[in-house]
This record gives C-alpha cells, sequence and structure tokens, in this order.
C-alpha cells in the first residue's frame, strides 16, 4: 500500500468484497445510525449544549422544563458529503507497510461509496500545503473512482511551511452552503488555530473529525540511533532511542498533544473517529457507530417520562 500507485477500480472492487459488504451486514442497510441530523422526521431530543445550533431549540418543550432541549432528527432526503482532506507531507508517513494516506484513502472509498449507493452525493476539498483542488459533489461509483484517481494520483509533497488546518476549515465554510454531512480526515499535525473554524463548521453542518495516525507517533520503541526527520519542513534531528529519558519526554509531548486534541474536539461538539496505520477500516467504523449510538441511549434514558411522552406528539 506503501509503495507504487494503486489502481482505484482494483482498489475499490477489493473493499466492495472485504469491508462495504462486511458494513452492510453489520449496520443491517440501516447506515442512517451514523448520519443523523438532515431531514424532517423528529428523532430524539437532549439538553442544549454549548455550540449547538440556536435554531434546533424546541420552544415548546423549553419552556415546559424551564431547560432549553434541542431536537435531532432523522435524515429522510438526499445527503450531500463533503471530505476535508489533508494531504501535508506527514499523513505520507508509516512505520509500517501501511501510510496513513493510504488509511485516508480507503476510508474515504468506503464511505463514498456507502453513500452514493444510496443516492447521495459526495464532493471533496484537498489541502495539500494549501487548499488546492475541490471535487464537486456527485453521485455514482464512477464518480467514486473519480476521487481515488484524484487522491492516488497526486504528488506526494517533499516539504511544506507547515500545515495550517483552519486555511481547509475556513475554505469549507466559505464552499459548503447547503447543509451537509462533512468529514475532516488530518493526522491534526497542525499549526494551532483549527479549533474555531472547526466549532464554526460544526454549527453548520454534521462534521465528524477523522483522526489519522501511527503507533510510533505515540511512543517511541528502544532501537537505538536513527535519524528523526520532520516531514512538515524536511528538519533531521539524530536521537538516541536507548536514552529512556528521551524516550519519556517524547511520550509525555505526544499525550500533552493527545489531551490537547481531545480538548479542541470537545469544545467544538465534534465527535472523532481514530484511525491507526494499523486498524481494520471496518471494525473502526463500527465501533465509532456504536459509541454515537450509546451516546444517543444514554441521553434518551436519561430523560424525565414526561418528556419522552412530549417527544411523540411535538413533530409538526
Amino acid at each position: 500500500m506503501s509503495g507504487s500507485r494503486p489502481d482505484p477500480e482494483k482498489l475499490l472492487r477489493r473493499l466492495e468484497w472485504t469491508v462495504i459488504r462486511r458494513l452492510d451486514g453489520l449496520l443491517q442497510g440501516n447506515y442512517r445510525t451514523l448520519f443523523r441530523g438532515f431531514g424532517l422526521d423528529l428523532a430524539d431530543l437532549r439538553e442544549y449544549q454549548y455550540q449547538d445550533d440556536v435554531r434546533k431549540i424546541d420552544w415548546n418543550v423549553t419552556a415546559r422544563l424551564q431547560t432549553p432541549y434541542v431536537r435531532e432528527y432523522n435524515e429522510d432526503r438526499d445527503i450531500n458529503a463533503w471530505f476535508l482532506l489533508d494531504l501535508s507531507p506527514s499523513v505520507d508517513f508509516g512505520s509500517g507497510e501501511v501510510r496513513k494516506r493510504s488509511v485516508a484513502t480507503e476510508f474515504v472509498a468506503v464511505l463514498a461509496r456507502l453513500l452514493t449507493r444510496h443516492g447521495n452525493r459526495v464532493g471533496a476539498l484537498l489541502y495539500g500545503d494549501k487548499v488546492d483542488t475541490m471535487i464537486p459533489a456527485r453521485s455514482g461509483r464512477r464518480h467514486v473512482l473519480h476521487l481515488m484517481d484524484r487522491l492516488s494520483s497526486r504528488p506526494q509533497l517533499a516539504r511544506s511551511g507547515g500545515t495550517h488546518l483552519d486555511e481547509l476549515l475556513l475554505s469549507a465554510f466559505q464552499t459548503i452552503k447547503r447543509r451537509s454531512l462533512v468529514f475532516l480526515v488530518s493526522d491534526f499535525i497542525s499549526a494551532p488555530g483549527w479549533a474555531k473554524p472547526l466549532a464554526l463548521l460544526a454549527r453548520r453542518h454534521e462534521l465528524l473529525a477523522v483522526r489519522l495516525y501511527d503507533p510510533l507517533e505515540m511512543e517511541l520503541p528502544d532501537i537505538g540511533l536513527f535519524v528523526m526527520q520532520d516531514a512538515e519542513t524536511g528538519e533531521q534531528l539524530f536521537v538516541d532511542t536507548h536514552d529512556r529519558g528521551f524516550r519519556s519526554r517524547f511520550t509525555d509531548l505526544a499525550r500533552r498533544r493527545e489531551a490537547e486534541l481531545r480538548a479542541g474536539f470537545r469544545d467544538a461538539g465534534v465527535d472523532a473517529l481514530e484511525l491507526a496505520t494499523g486498524d481494520d477500516i471496518a471494525d473502526a467504523i463500527m465501533r465509532f457507530a456504536d459509541l454515537r449510538k450509546r451516546r444517543r441511549q444514554l441521553a434518551g434514558g436519561a430523560m424525565p417520562r414526561h418528556l419522552r411522552e412530549t417527544r411523540d406528539f411535538s413533530v409538526a
């Protein structure tokens, strides 16, 4: 997966037979459980949270309970989905045979095909060292192949001036007008400043963060002397991993970065799916679906009985 350019048709055919068929069985065809929020059928009510769209507040329920509640809806019409793809130099890293870019390509292929098989449209914004490509949202298997070809045919950047995810997010805010399902696919190795535009975009769209990572980015093994290179800038550093103190400092920095990432997602009100270079994509998507399902069940189970009864007749 990390060598020569993959053939989009062969890759998609393999994913259709292995991952997509498996997901169809596990989701029992109900892919909508992943993508709540687009239609007119009331699915649930929950307490208002910071960053929720005030237009979703159910004022009748809010007045009865003296606590703000918002409506969540089941999708009952075609979805426009957009992939915001960070293809900066750091996503070409992989400590084994699989690179983060390969994981991103397979994830996009799987989700795009699941969506387009139900008549939905998918588009993409591609970011290298700037937002340089916009692929309009269309439907059909041929369009998915076109999207995959554009991903696999992009040359790898040798280096850049650093990743600025805020530029990708602000570009998406200006480009995507209709309420859509948005996947931000990135390793989030970026300059600060992306959290606020992430929250801004999440207020307009249903936004899911897909965080790519390699296990070696979390903890260094004791493998002796070697050269580390910053994938973004090309800067090199000679390190000795026999040094336990160095490995400990590296792990501490990685943990602090993890905490900052999770805080950014939490403050923006965005769910995050984490994909490692060694993960099974179907398993990861199902874990994410189960997480969202449990979260909604807990929210629903915590509702007082009179609120659950109100939910049934408050649909206009």
